[in-house]
Order: structure tokens, then sequence, then C-alpha cells
């Protein structure tokens, strides 16, 4: 009897040593090459390695990550510090955890034919920008050039731009928003070549944002447990991304496999692949405070603007190095 006691004590023991921590992370937009990182930390095991099972949810126009988080479904999300700077002053706590994003690829891409050589050009002209907080660095910036977003001869006329490029295609726009690894590419494709092209990084412009980072709620970051599955996440989701960038062609395959929707290409996904690995560089995950710095002073800028993001300087919670300094060690 002592004899099976023992074994069955073992055996539970060993069951519990092998069950593993479940993390749901939502997506800010659909499947694809942006979020390549966690696809390749899954795909290779590495999040099975740290102890977790972690499930993915693609998100979509009709999805934002601060509502999945605020009503519980989901434990991690990938944001944009503008969306979740704004949750915070509203009232939902999120908290920048770690940032695999060093460098922003949202950009103005406009056709040379109209006009536009530098950003002083821009007044008079109609200008394509995307919303659901997407808006917010654009309003910095017009803010900063001392341009209306009213129209007007000295001014500008916003256009919402729906997540493609056919208002520039169609000559609705004379410059729209585009991603370095996506949208760009899709202006290329359709016939465009870059020398037909100006395009503005907003990093450049003075008037940059610290693009997808993850965030969690502020009141479960006190849990020690939850924090110590963060840490492992954190620790495999970068080992993901380190990956990714050394094996492109490989980590677009992996997205491919993951696309439930079958809308993407394996072309397209190894563009957006190389593009996306030239954010990703030279992060290892913890947030940088000088990247942190512009972005508010972005936002700040846009205090006058209607439904600015942010109307005063965040509180010190918005981020904390506490998971990824153990994540790195």
């Amino acid at each position: 009897m002592k004899k099976l006691l023992t074994s069955a004590v073992l055996m539970a023991m060993a069951s519990a040593a092998q069950a593993a921590d479940d993390v749901t992370l939502q997506l800010k937009w659909v499947t694809q090459a942006q979020f390549a990182g966690y696809y390749v930390a899954a795909a290779k095991g590495f999040y099975e390695a740290e102890g977790l099972n972690v499930t993915i949810k693609p998100g979509g126009p009709d999805v934002a990550p601060e509502q999945v988080i605020s009503g519980g479904g989901a434990d991690v999300i990938v944001d944009w510090m503008p969306a979740a700077l704004a949750a915070r002053e509203r009232g939902l706590a999120l908290v920048n955890i770690a940032q695999p994003f060093k460098h922003g690829g949202l950009e103005l891409t406009c056709l040379k034919e109209n006009g536009i050589a530098t950003p002083a050009d821009f007044k008079g002209k109609t200008l394509g920008v995307w919303f659901y907080g997407n808006e917010y660095p654009f309003y910095g910036w017009m803010a900063q050039l001392g341009l209306s977003t009213a129209g007007g001869a000295d001014g500008v006329t916003v256009l919402k731009q729906g997540f493609n490029v056919d208002p520039l295609l169609q000559k609705q726009a004379d410059c729209i928003s585009v991603m370095t690894y996506n949208e760009y590419g899709q202006v290329i494709d359709a016939g465009i070549t870059p020398d037909q092209l100006v395009t503005f990084n907003y990093l450049d412009q003075g008037a940059g944002v610290m693009e997808d980072g993850l965030y969690v709620l502020e009141d479960k970051l006190k849990d020690p447990a939850f924090e110590d599955k963060m840490v492992r996440f954190v620790r495999a989701s970068m080992k993901g991304w380190k990956y990714a960038e050394a094996n492109v062609d490989e980590a677009a395959q992996i997205v491919i496999d993951n696309d439930a929707s079958g809308a993407q290409t394996l072309d397209h996904q190894k563009y957006m692949m190389s593009e996306v690995a030239k954010l990703t560089a030279g992060s290892n995950g913890a947030l940088d405070e000088a990247d942190y710095a512009q972005t508010v002073k972005t936002l700040l800028s846009a205090v006058s603007q209607e439904n600015p993001a942010i109307t005063k300087e965040p509180d010190a919670g918005a981020w904390t190095h506490a998971v990824s300094d153990k994540a790195l060690n």
C-alpha cells in the first residue's frame, strides 16, 4: 500500500511539473509577419520550453486589444504606445512590460506629381490617415508643423483612410498612411515606382511613436505568479523575434502556416518579414526611455487637437523594466 501511495504521489508531482501555464496573447491586427516572433516562438517550442501554453488571438478592424484585455479576453496584448497611453489616461491601467519593436514603420507616402517634396508642401493637400488610435501621431506631427487639420489653403484635409492604398491609386488623396513592411510594398506592387514617390517616416520627422509593444493590466502584474509568467513569456517571445530576424523565409512560412484566413501570400510575408526585421533589430525587449520620451512629446504636441490621445504627462506606472530585466537575466 505504501509503495502504491508513493507511486501515486510521484505521478501527481510529475503531472504538476508538466502542466503548462496558460497565456492568451491578443494581437493588434490579423495574422501576418508583423507578429512573426510570437508565431515562431510557438512553432519552435520556445514557449513550451518556458512551461507556457500560449494562445495567439489574431486581431482585425473590429478588434480593439484594449477592450479585449479589459474584458478578460487576454492576459497580454500587442499595442501601440499612443493607444495604450490613451487607455491609461481614461482609466484602463495598461503597463508596457516589453518593447520588441525598436523602430517605427509608420510613414506618409506621397505622389511627387502632386507637388510634394517636403512637409511644407502639405498645405492645401489631402492626406490619408488611419484612425482607431493610429491618428494620434499624425495630429501630433501636424501640430508640430503648425498646420490646421480642418482643411483650407493653409491647412490639410484629412481623409479617413481604410487599411489599403486605394486613395493614392485612385487619386483621392495626395498622400496616404503606409507601414514600411506592408502598404508601401502594395503601392510598389500596384506599379508605382519608388522614384515617383516621396515618403516621410514619422520618426525621421520628429513625430515618431513606439509601435508594437507588450502590455498587461497593472493590477495583474502585482501578482508574483503572473509576473513570473510574463517574464517567461517575454523571454520566449524575444527568442522568437531574434530567430525570425535571422531566418526570414522560415518565419514567413510559419506565419502562413498559422493564417487560418488564407488571405496572405508567402511572397508578401517574406517581404513583410524582411522589413519587420529592420524594426525589431536592436531591441532586446526592454523599453528605451528615450523612445518613450519621444512618443510622449509627439502626443502632447496634439493636445490642442480634437480628441487627443493624452492631455498630460503619463504617470510613472505606464511602463516597467521589471519584467524585461528578469527575462533578459
